[in-house]
């Protein structure tokens, strides 16, 4: 195997690192409960402030540098696709519906004619 691709051990401080991030999210989850009498806008800015710190604190170690560089490359890699214009894609989507109704209408006169064929051989009606 090549070194890149093998797993590097996580150091310790990572380990630590992640534990707060955990402990952020659960405090951010009780915390919402148990002041649930409070106002709606003091808890959501609270859980969003816990959400928003605990991503900092995971962005810190390797998995998360990795997850944020994978990002980056994922959204330059998205600029350069070349998107339908909207013409191309209406009359992509037409054709898309008209081959469906096409094919809802084989697969109807297929089950019709199936559903006959049993009725005659069987001597059964619905």
């Amino acid at each position: 195997m090549n070194a890149s691709t093998e797993e590097q051990p996580s150091s310790s401080l990572d380990t630590l690192k992640w534990g707060v991030a955990i402990l952020l999210l659960a405090g951010a989850v009780v915390g919402n409960y148990v002041y649930g009498d409070q106002s709606v806008l003091i808890r959501a800015v609270s859980v969003v402030a816990a959400v928003i710190i605990a991503g900092i604190v995971a962005g810190q170690t390797e998995k998360g540098r990795n997850a944020i560089n994978f990002a980056k490359e994922a959204r330059t890699e998205t600029r350069k696709v070349v998107w339908p214009t909207r013409q191309e894609a209406v009359q992509t989507t037409g054709i898309v519906l008209v081959a469906t109704l096409i094919m809802s209408l084989v697969m109807w006169g297929l089950d019709s004619i199936l559903f006959e064929l049993v009725g005659f051989v069987t001597g059964l009606k619905v």
